[in-house]
């Protein structure tokens, strides 16, 4: 065996809970009006206490234009009508507590919407004005400004910059990673780093227990902002499927990500979140970080013990139904994040990607992360449940943290054939419609086989049209049924909690075929699970009189481990 991880020693509850991506418009809606709220939320949050997870995380729901689902804020502070109020989000914050989760909230510090405040005052005003220096506003290129300040590409697609008309005469241009309603702040103005500290703490004395950190690794460029030539490694995030766009970024890699200036901004957020205890706990509030960032030792950095506690695992998210890649980066992930003390955080799905039944259900398991349309190639809908349950299954054995995507405990698979009148992610116009874009992944969730609109909305509306084959994936089909994916899900984050496994050391077993990964998880006291899950073709002999704790699908006839199938084995 290859001791690659040693049990944690300490018990901070981000280290190794169990964390629920809820999407707000898609998870329950409670005024009918075919969209997401948070009373929807609240009468919900029984739902997650029952399956075993700690905590909640909401992405978000602040005051917006709802350009990009949220992600475009126009005011930090204040709840958008379409969600709620902020009673509303008192009384959800309360009900979790009182159910035992914790609450984390998303916060998007990389731009604000062009609809804010700020912004409208910086297009009001002068070039060289204290309201521009809140925002990359810069002069064009050519001989009367006309060219963009760089060769910057958005991350939806299309230009990273977009000009504006100036009273004076020639107008400036402002930068956006993502779409033009979506305008970089400048993280150098010591004016933006206070207002996001305000605003943590806004949200701290409501009571929240962290915050997942949008884009958190693109807040600072690179001085002068450069040009780039695109030019860079397949990293986590790339999608091979996805169509080029003249130098837009691999979500991570050039002179606009990962620029060390970031970490100065997380350290002072970290003091920010140690101001305040909860139930007496010391450093009991979590920071989050959404940073597409490789390898693992610089993603790394962003976990130090003065700056974030957790930050996702975006190269286990993105790797293929390989045993040998997964091997690659699970050992990689730990031996970094362990050599700054903090936990891996593993993670299948979330809002921005395929979810993850279907991506292992294409003919290369695993691609495909950026949208799947109705013309292209279908996932294969039960072997990716098959693989999907499996992932899972290893997933929540591995040391460290976990997030879970709503609805993927019921298995859900993408919605791959929406009519494209009815999508929304811009980055699905951006590309002039050449990306199928996350509409799939965000299509709300089914509770009710039996009624309209699958119980998400007391009316059956939906703002997105859910496929009538997701009857059979609803929560009160499934509750109580042996061999579900959502008992599957609750039996294993019970015997997790049983067996303290986001705690414990980690070592690989050996013996087995090279597409086979297995490995033991023990705890200081020596007991232990063993996980063994066949991602080959053949079946796999398992130990002689092991005892099976869970598996993610029946054994052979004669106990062997199927193809695409995994296991917990009594250590």
């Amino acid at each position: 065996m290859t001791i690659v991880h040693e049990p944690f020693g300490t018990t901070e509850w981000w280290r190794t809970a169990v964390i629920y991506q809820v999407y707000p418009r898609s998870f329950a809606d409670g005024n009918g009006d075919g969209i997401g709220d948070l009373p929807g939320v609240t009468a919900r949050l029984e739902h997650l206490a029952a399956l075993g997870v700690d905590a909640v995380w909401l992405s978000p729901f602040y005051r917006s234009p709802q350009r990009d689902a949220g992600y475009d804020v126009a005011d930090y502070r204040d709840v958008d009508p379409l969600f709620g109020t902020l009673d509303d989000a008192d009384a959800m914050i309360a009900r979790a507590h009182e159910l035992g989760l914790r609450v984390i909230v998303d916060l998007v510090p990389n731009h604000t919407s062009s609809e804010h405040a700020w912004f409208q005052a910086a297009l009001a005003a002068a070039p060289g004005s204290p309201e521009r220096g809140r925002y990359l506003f810069r002069d064009g290129q050519g001989e009367s400004g006309e060219l963009p300040p760089n060769n910057w590409r958005s991350i939806f697609g299309g230009p990273a910059w977009t000009r504006v008309p100036d009273p004076a005469g020639a107008g400036q241009w402002y930068l956006h990673l993502f779409d033009s309603s979506q305008p970089d702040l400048d993280w150098t103005n010591p004016e933006v780093r206070a207002e996001l500290e305000d605003v943590l703490r806004f949200w701290l004395r409501r009571g929240v227990d962290g915050f997942r950190v949008d884009v958190a690794h693109g807040l600072v460029k690179a001085d002068g902002l450069p040009d780039w030539d695109g030019t860079v490694e397949m990293v986590a995030g790339t999608d091979p499927g996805a169509p080029e766009d003249g130098q837009s970024p691999a979500f991570g890699s050039g002179p606009m990500f990962d620029q060390d200036g970031v970490h100065d901004v997380y350290r002072a957020w970290r003091r920010v979140l140690d101001e305040f205890d909860a139930d007496g706990e010391r450093r009991s509030r979590a920071l989050v970080a959404e940073a597409w960032v490789e390898p693992p030792a610089r993603l790394a950095r962003y976990v130090r013990d003065d700056e974030m506690q957790q930050a996702f695992n975006f190269s286990f998210l993105t790797s293929l139904w390989d045993a040998a890649e997964y091997r690659r980066w699970i050992t990689e992930s730990l031996e970094s994040l362990d050599a700054v003390g903090a936990p891996t955080t593993w993670v299948l799905s979330n809002h921005d990607v395929v979810r993850h039944p279907s991506r292992f259900g294409l003919p290369v398991p695993g691609t495909r992360t950026n949208g799947i349309f109705a013309h292209q190639t279908q996932p294969d809908e039960e072997l990716g449940l098959r693989r999907g349950r499996a992932a899972t299954l290893f997933m929540l054995a591995l040391p460290g943290s976990a997030y879970l995507y709503q609805g993927e405990e019921l298995g859900l698979p993408e919605h791959t054939t929406l009519p494209d009148d009815v999508r929304e992610d811009p980055s699905y116009f951006r590309t002039g419609h050449a990306e199928a874009g996350r509409d799939g992944c965000r299509v709300p969730i089914p509770w009710s086989a039996h009624e309209p609109g699958f119980g998400f909305s007391p009316t059956g509306r939906t703002w997105l049209p859910q496929p009538e084959s997701w009857a059979a994936y609803a929560a009160d089909a499934q509750t109580g049924v042996k061999g579900s994916t959502l008992e599957l899900y609750r039996s294993a984050l019970a015997l997790r909690r049983e067996h303290t496994l986001g705690a414990g050391g980690m070592e690989w077993v050996e013996g087995y075929p090279d597409d086979v990964l297995a490995f033991r998880t023990s705890r200081p006291d020596g007991a232990g699970v063993v996980v063994v899950a066949n991602l080959g073709t053949t079946p796999v002999a398992l130990p002689a009189g092991a005892k099976v704790l869970l598996a993610s699908a029946d054994l052979a006839d004669d106990g062997a481990l199927p193809a695409d199938v995994a296991v917990w084995l009594r250590g």
